[in-house]
């Protein structure tokens, strides 16, 4: 007997059934590889922003290590202006003494009105 429309429709209905069923496998299947693919990825991110925070951390260190150096040769920056300022103050009052004593003088004139006023 030769196979009716019905039987052929049935064959193909299970056919189409067990294609999906594959798929469906197949899909699972590629789906857990995308997600132990991403896993991986993940781990290794992890690993590199772990790597990167400590390098960091290491960097700021080193920063905070030198900032009492940095700090000390800016005093002594600051400390031999200073001593400049002097230096060109004294020379100027050894030039012109009575000029440097009118201007002592003067500022200390002005800051005694100031003090009485208030």
């Amino acid at each position: 007997m030769s196979p009716t429309s019905t039987d052929n429709v049935k064959n193909s209905l299970g056919e189409a059934g067990s294609r999906l069923k594959q798929a469906a496998h197949d899909a699972g299947d590629a789906i857990k590889g995308a997600a132990d693919v991403a896993g991986d990825e993940l781990r290794l991110g992890k690993a590199n922003v772990k790597a990167d925070l400590a390098d960091s951390a290491l960097s700021g260190l080193s920063a905070l290590e030198g900032l009492g150096e940095a700090g000390r040769e800016q005093m002594d920056l600051v400390l031999d202006k200073g001593r400049d300022l002097v230096d060109s103050a004294a020379d100027l009052i050894r030039e012109r003494p009575l000029a440097s004593f009118g201007v002592a003088f003067a500022a200390g004139w002005i800051i005694a009105k100031l003090a009485r006023s208030k």
